[in-house]
C-alpha cells in the first residue's frame, strides 16, 4: 500500500508538471515577437505580426526602460537582432546609433558629413535605416547612399548619388528609405528611382535626373513578376526591379511635388494618398494599365503612410485627423481630432498612434468607430512626426528636434 501510494503521488506529481507546462507552452505561445528591420517592417505596410503585447496601461503610461538623445532627425528606427538602429545630426554631420534594444547602450556609431536641411522645419535624416543580413543601409537627405556592417559598424561602400550620378534634390532633399530586392538597393532619386548593387553599390539602372519624390518603394507583383511601386515627383508608377523598366504610370500632381506617403496594395488594387488637399484614391492595375476605381479628398497624407487592416484604411489626414475609409469605396467611416500630424503603424488589430505633441495611444482598428484602449504623455510635447515602431515587446519613439528616443515596455507579464 505505500509503495502504491508513492506511485500515485508520482504519477499525479508528473501530470502536474506536465499541466504547468502545457499551460505556460500555451500562455507564451500565444505571444508572438517580431523585430522590424526596415521602414514599415518586414512586410513593407506598416503592419507588425507581433501579438499579445499590452494593450492597457496604468495612466502614467507604459514604463520607460530607456532614453537616447540622437540630434535632429525624422527617420524612424529599425529593430533586428536585439539591436535598435536610429539616425539624428548633429554640428552637420549624420550619425548612425546601434544601441542595445534591452539597454539603449551604444554598441557602435558612425558619423559622415551631411548638411542639416533644416528647410521649414528642424531637418536631419529623414530615411530610416535598413537591414538586411549582416549589413544595414542608410540613404540621407544629401544622397550619401552607405552600406554598414551591423557588427562594427564599418562602411563598406559610399556613394554619393547626387555627385556622382548628378541627380537633382528634390525641395526638402531626399527622404525615401532602402528597399532591398534581391541583389538590389532600390531608392527614391531620380526621375523614376535608381538600383544599386548592394555588394558594391555600382548602378544597375536608373531613371533619369529630375527630382524625386519623398516616398519609399513598395515591392509587390503582377502576374508573377516581382515589381515595386513608387511614389515619384508627380506620377505612382509601377517598375520591374530587375530592369528598372516602367509598365504604367499614374499622374499624380501635388502641391510643391511633396508624393511622400507609400502606396498600399491589395491583390490589384493600389491606394495613394498625398497632402496639400489633394486627397487618396484607389486603382485597379494590371501588367500595362490602370483604371480607376474612386477618387476623393477624405485621406490627405501629408507625409506620414495609412494601414490597411480587413478592408478598411487608417491614416492620418490633413484636417487634422485620424480616419477610417473604405478601401473598396472611399466612404468616411469615422474621423478622430487631437493628434495634429502624427503617425500611426498596426499590430494585432490595434492602432499605434503617436500625436505631432507626443501622445501615445492604442486604438482598436475598427470601422464602427475609434474606441481607445489606453493612452499617455511618453515624449515632451515637441515635434514629434515619426511613426512610431513595435518591436519584442516594446514600443521606440522619438521626437524632433532633440531627437529624444524612448524605449516603452509593452511586455505581457
Amino acid at each position: 500500500m505505500k509503495f502504491q501510494r508513492m506511485v500515485n503521488h508520482y504519477v499525479l506529481a508528473l501530470v502536474f508538471g506536465f499541466t504547468v507546462c502545457a499551460m505556460c507552452t500555451g500562455f507564451y505561445a500565444a505571444v508572438k515577437a517580431a523585430d522590424w528591420p526596415n521602414w514599415r517592417g518586414p512586410n513593407h505596410n506598416g503592419i507588425s505580426n507581433e501579438t499579445g503585447w499590452l494593450t492597457t496601461w496604468p495612466e502614467a503610461g507604459p514604463t520607460v526602460l530607456w532614453e537616447k538623445t540622437l540630434g535632429p532627425g525624422f527617420a524612424s528606427m529599425a529593430i533586428a537582432d536585439g539591436r535598435v538602429y536610429a539616425m539624428g545630426n548633429i554640428k552637420d554631420n549624420d550619425i548612425l546609433y546601434c544601441l542595445n534594444a534591452d539597454t539603449g547602450k551604444e554598441i557602435w556609431k558612425k558619423s559622415y558629413p551631411c548638411p542639416i536641411f533644416s528647410k521649414n522645419h528642424e531637418g536631419g535624416p529623414s530615411a530610416t535605416p535598413t537591414v538586411d543580413g549582416d549589413s544595414v543601409y542608410t540613404f540621407s537627405k544629401n544622397g550619401d547612399a552607405i552600406r554598414f556592417k551591423t557588427a562594427t559598424g564599418e562602411i563598406v561602400w559610399h556613394k554619393k548619388l547626387n555627385k556622382d550620378l548628378g541627380f537633382k534634390h528634390p525641395t526638402w532633399y531626399f527622404a525615401g528609405s532602402a528597399l532591398i530586392i534581391d541583389n538590389m538597393v532600390i531608392l527614391n532619386a531620380g526621375s523614376y528611382g535608381v538600383a544599386l548593387n548592394k555588394a558594391d553599390g555600382s548602378v544597375i539602372w536608373e531613371n533619369g535626373k529630375d527630382a524625386a519624390g519623398y516616398s519609399t518603394a513598395v515591392p509587390f507583383t503582377i502576374d508573377g513578376q516581382k515589381c515595386i511601386a513608387l511614389f515619384t515627383a508627380k506620377e505612382m508608377v509601377a517598375i520591374v526591379p530587375k530592369t528598372g523598366k516602367i509598365l504604367w504610370k499614374i499622374p499624380w500632381k501635388t502641391s510643391y511635388d511633396v508624393n511622400a506617403a507609400d502606396a498600399i496594395i491589395e491583390g490589384n488594387k493600389i491606394f495613394i494618398s498625398s497632402g496639400y488637399n489633394k486627397g487618396c484614391a484607389v486603382y485597379t492595375f494590371g501588367s500595362s494599365d490602370v483604371t480607376e476605381d474612386w477618387q476623393n479628398k477624405k485621406m490627405r497624407n501629408h507625409f506620414n503612410s495609412c494601414v490597411l487592416w480587413k478592408g478598411y484604411i487608417y491614416g492620418v489626414d490633413d484636417d487634422p485627423s485620424i480616419s477610417c475609409l473604405d478601401f473598396k469605396t472611399g466612404q468616411v467611416k469615422w474621423t478622430q481630432k487631437g493628434f495634429g500630424k502624427g503617425s500611426l503603424m498596426l499590430a494585432d488589430g490595434k492602432l499605434i498612434i503617436l500625436s505631432e505633441k507626443g501622445k501615445l495611444a492604442i486604438a482598436e482598428a475598427s470601422p464602427a468607430e475609434y474606441k481607445e484602449l489606453a493612452s499617455a504623455q511618453v515624449l515632451p510635447q515637441k515635434k514629434c512626426w515619426t511613426v512610431p515602431v513595435l518591436a519584442n515587446g516594446r514600443i521606440y519613439a522619438r521626437n524632433n528636434p532633440d531627437g529624444q528616443l524612448v524605449c516603452l515596455d509593452v511586455r505581457a507579464k
